[in-house]
């Protein structure tokens, strides 16, 4: 793929995501936080029990990415050890929501509008990732 064609899909990618979460904030007067929708899809939120918009929402995301496949075709993958996989979404998640939000709740929403906490957030997140990846690459588990 070329670097033109990587940055269309950026930005293809990017306007949906954009799209998606101002039509929720309008629309439901939500904010689109994925682990928020996601705590309240399985009950985890005491203040908000599980609505249809949340469940809508997070079983959409693999159904959009089923379909995309099916009209593009295969797409290459890989993916790290199971081990990996486990303990990164459950130290993403205890992340999530130790800080208020993940990053498409800070990152995209907070962001756009112009919240402090989210730019603070969103900054701890793109700081330890890069710290992550480099310690990783360090100790030679990067797959």
């Amino acid at each position: 793929m070329t670097l033109a064609a990587s940055m269309a899909q950026g930005l293809a990618g990017g306007l949906i995501i954009g799209a998606s979460a101002s039509i929720m904030l309008l629309a439901a007067g939500r904010i689109a936080g994925v682990s928020g929708l996601f705590a309240r899809t399985i009950g985890l939120t005491k203040a908000c029990g599980p609505d249809g918009l949340a469940a809508g929402f997070v079983v959409g995301l693999p159904l959009g990415a089923g379909a995309l496949v099916l009209l593009t075709g295969p797409i290459e993958m890989r993916f790290p050890p199971l081990a990996m996989l486990l303990i990164g979404g459950l130290l993403v998640g205890y992340g999530a929501r130790l800080g208020s939000g993940c990053t498409s709740g800070h990152g995209v929403c907070g962001l756009s509008r112009l919240s402090k906490r989210s730019l603070v957030a969103t900054g701890v997140f793109m700081s330890v990732a890069a710290a992550t990846v480099a310690a990783m690459n360090a100790a030679g588990l990067a797959w």
